[in-house]
């Protein structure tokens, strides 16, 4: 059995399986063979590798390196076992580094050959599929295997890249340079970037100076330059319930899909710290967690992902289809496109938000803001479900919830299962009649919510760290000026009935081109919905796709 150093738990046999003789045999049609001299890499933390690695003879050290980048042993690994984990099932950059501790002979399988074995050999692909995604728990669990980013503790772009780290799935390790003397020395090495702020270095040796989520996302190669010359079946834009939906159901029925997204997968489920009326999870789960499994799931069905990557226009090709212009100037060509770009967040129309929103001002319920507000005084805006999971998930972690509703009550706007479990908590105070009206604090730091009853326009102050926004959401539409694209008077893409051509209930006015989830006008906003959207878009997808080669 493997070596292993990190935490035994009661997963470690599916996490570092090994294969039966008949495995090995059923994974012998989708493999080339390998041999590896003694110290030779399999695998080197930041660069592109062969894929998955079967071995069949010999040792392999499995390493991850720590915030100062000394190697740390994960596990050794031998006769029957896989090297690999979900950065091979794309083809991204390994986390670690895998060294043959002796001569090993092996099988490797490239990131297409091992997908197709998912898919054909579906017992032997689902302990795989399991083992990859627990051992990228395991990483994100212990801290190792990604950049190291270096910055005072709450400093807002430390916020801002561990939080986009974190909704990616992707591990990372942070250093406090007030509290680290290793770390302000690496805040002042001679090869970093000029200027100030955060510094981010990549597992393969690059040095970021407070980069935006793209650049990071391009240095860790979560995201490659897309293809000009390739035409893809269909591009879905947003990678929220309804994209993923889309792109699993398309992907596993043959076409060629790339999704794109300008944040991260997941979109406002993501969001979501327990979502317990979701079909089939009787006890509950995380938006985090779902929309984690729909992502990975259309990965191994051979997805492109563009994340994250912005749109910036859509129009028809002049050899047919459509191209969609990115913000960074690159192309991407399809015959169809569904639009499941969902909405963004809504702020409060106040004149200080914007001060506050890098450091004090959340979208987001996260492990991260928790950790953030563990045992402090925050407010939390909103009426809604979303509103209500953020707030039991919060005083969950030890904060005091102040619970900000225009409203006299929640059971107009909330499940009731939530109505009742937050009235049973000490720790949740309803604020009814209440909206905030402006925001006090220094340097980006929050002291004090001012709010006003609605009804008598009373004005009072409460001292708040940390403010948490579940307002509602408004369509991410800008882009499609010009697409030929009808959009009703707030916004949302027109589809089927609301059209004055006829069309199916998920097409647009613009032929090819479809609308589905929150963004669709007259949706149902719920993600089983959006998920059912997915699917059924599918089946006109392909019927599209048919009259277009026919026709063409």
């Amino acid at each position: 059995m493997a070596d292993s150093i990190a935490h035994a738990d009661a997963r470690d046999h599916q996490r570092f399986p090994v294969l039966e003789a008949r495995d090995i045999e059923q994974a012998r049609r989708f493999s080339e063979p390998r041999r590896y001299a003694a110290g030779e890499a399999l695998a080197r933390a930041g660069e592109r590798g062969h894929g998955l690695t079967i071995v069949l003879s010999g040792q392999v050290v499995i390493t991850r390196r720590d915030e100062t980048g000394h190697p740390q042993l994960v596990v050794r690994q031998g006769a029957g076992q896989f090297v690999g984990e979900l950065a091979q099932l794309s083809g991204r950059p390994a986390l670690v580094d895998a060294v043959a501790e002796d001569e090993v002979e092996a099988l490797t399988l490239s990131p297409e050959r091992l997908r197709a074995l998912l898919v054909a050999e579906a017992d032997l692909g689902e302990r795989i599929m399991r083992a990859l995604i627990l051992r990228r728990v395991g990483l994100l669990e212990s801290g190792g295997g990604g950049p190291v980013i270096i910055g005072a503790a709450g400093d807002p772009d430390v916020l801002r890249l561990e939080g986009f780290l974190a909704r990616s799935g992707h591990p990372r390790q942070s250093l406090d340079p007030q509290t680290d003397a290793g770390a302000a020395a690496l805040l002042h090495r001679p090869d970093a970037p000029a200027g100030g702020g955060v510094l981010v270095l990549c597992p393969d040796g690059e040095i970021l100076r407070n980069p935006t989520e793209g650049e990071l996302a391009r240095c860790l190669g979560m995201v490659a330059p897309l293809d000009p010359d390739r035409i893809f079946d269909v591009v879905v834009v947003g990678a929220g319930p309804a994209g993923l939906a889309t792109s699993v159901y398309a992907a596993s029925e043959g076409l060629s899909v790339l999704v794109v997204d300008c944040r991260a997968f997941g979109g406002q489920a993501g969001a979501s710290a327990r979502i317990e009326n979701y079909l089939g999870f009787p006890t509950g789960i995380s938006g985090m967690a779902l929309m984690a499994r729909a992502y990975n799931q259309a990965q191994k069905f051979g997805v492109e992902m563009a994340i994250p990557a912005e749109i910036a226009s859509l129009s028809p090709h002049p050899e047919g289809g459509f191209a969609l212009a990115l913000a960074n100037a690159e192309q991407a060509r399809c015959r169809a496109v569904v639009i499941a770009a969902g909405a963004r967040y809504r702020r409060l129309d106040i004149p200080t938000l914007e001060a506050f929103e890098a450091a004090s001002v959340h979208y987001w319920a996260s492990p991260l803001e928790a950790r953030l507000c563990a045992g402090q005084e925050v407010a939390l805006v909103g009426g809604g479900n979303s509103a209500g999971q953020a707030a039991v998930y919060l005083a969950s972690q030890g904060a005091r919830v102040f619970l900000f509703i225009r409203g006299p009550d929640l059971r107009a706007s909330m499940s009731s299962y939530l109505v009742d479990r937050l009235g049973a908590l000490d720790n949740v105070t309803l604020m009814p009649h209440a909206e905030i009206c402006d925001l006090k604090g220094q340097a980006g730091r929050l002291e004090q919510v001012i709010w006003r009853d609605v009804r008598t326009g009373a004005v009072a102050a409460l001292a708040v760290g940390h403010l948490f926004l579940f307002i509602g959401a408004e369509p991410k539409t800008e882009w499609l000026a010009g697409s030929g694209i009808e959009l009703d008077a707030k916004g949302f893409i027109r589809t089927g009935a609301d059209l004055d051509t006829p069309r199916t209930l998920l097409e647009t006015s613009l032929d090819g081109a479809f609308a589905i989830g929150d963004i669709r006008c007259g949706s149902v906003k719920r993600v089983a919905a959006a998920v059912g959207e997915g699917a059924q878009v599918v089946a006109t997808l392909h019927v599209r796709l048919a009259a277009a080669r026919v026709g063409g």
